[in-house]
């Protein structure tokens, strides 16, 4: 249950991250609304590591290097984002956001990427993905 909610909240705080991203960007251009929000992102992420105190600093010498620059996704994930929320829409841009997310982790899972652990997919998880993107052509009617 405290998953779930997590992705919620994940879910929530992704949506309107994109929208804020996309108000600012006419403001200020794409890329430097990428650089506002991975810093205040940061400063964010330092703050709550104050108080959380999380005592792991070693660990970074163990994540393999690959792994170390999936921050550095983000900036295309922000410029991506605010690119098809102002082509598209909030609505849209997130149903399809999230249709991608899914393939991806489909592969992943279906082939053991990333030393995840080998998932067998199965017919209502083909299910699954196609009713969510005949619920995306339905959306754009």
């Amino acid at each position: 249950m405290k998953g779930s909610m997590f992705a919620i909240v994940g879910g929530a705080f992704l949506t309107l991250q994109g929208v804020a991203n996309t108000r600012i960007s006419e403001s200020i251009g794409t890329w430097q609304t990428a650089i506002l929000t991975q810093f205040t992102g940061f400063l964010a992420a330092f703050v709550i590591l104050l108080f959380i105190r999380d005592t792991r600093r070693g660990g970074f010498r163990t994540v393999k290097p690959l792994y170390l620059a999936g921050g550095a996704f983000a900036a295309i994930i922000i410029s991506s984002n605010i690119t098809a929320i102002q082509q598209i829409g909030v609505t849209l841009t997130v149903a399809i956001l999230m249709i991608a997310q899914l393939c991806l982790t489909f592969l992943i899972d279906s082939n053991g990427w990333f030393g995840v652990t080998r998932q067998k997919m199965k017919l209502p998880q083909f299910l699954g993905i196609a009713m969510m993107i005949a619920g995306v052509v339905i959306l754009k009617l």
